[in-house]
């Protein structure tokens, strides 16, 4: 291997190592997301609320669009992403209402 191959793998490594890293992190950050909307959920379902927010829903792609650019990340896929993770706890959210 040449020098610059060398040291290309190098930083290669050294990419990944940080990305996995930040996989991690969006891993556990889920998961305590989801602890607090799970609780939400519970307590919707208590005293007989709606399993979804629209306007909330709303106001939080807005937002997360704004922090999306302002971090340099495309809000199209910034806002998907919301939109999955929103899906997904209105059928948590659903499941304790029966």
């Amino acid at each position: 291997m040449t020098d610059a191959t060398t040291r290309a793998a190098e930083v290669l490594r050294e990419h990944r190592k940080s990305i996995d890293r930040l996989d991690a992190v969006l891993v556990y950050t889920l998961g305590e997301r989801f602890k607090h909307t799970q609780a939400v959920g519970k307590l919707k379902a208590a005293h007989d609320l709606p399993p979804s927010d629209p306007t909330r829903e709303r106001d939080q792609i807005a937002r997360l669009e704004a922090m999306a650019t302002e971090a340099d990340l495309d809000p199209e896929f910034a806002k998907k992403f919301l939109n999955f993770i929103i899906a997904e706890v209105i059928q948590h959210h659903k499941s304790h209402q029966s």
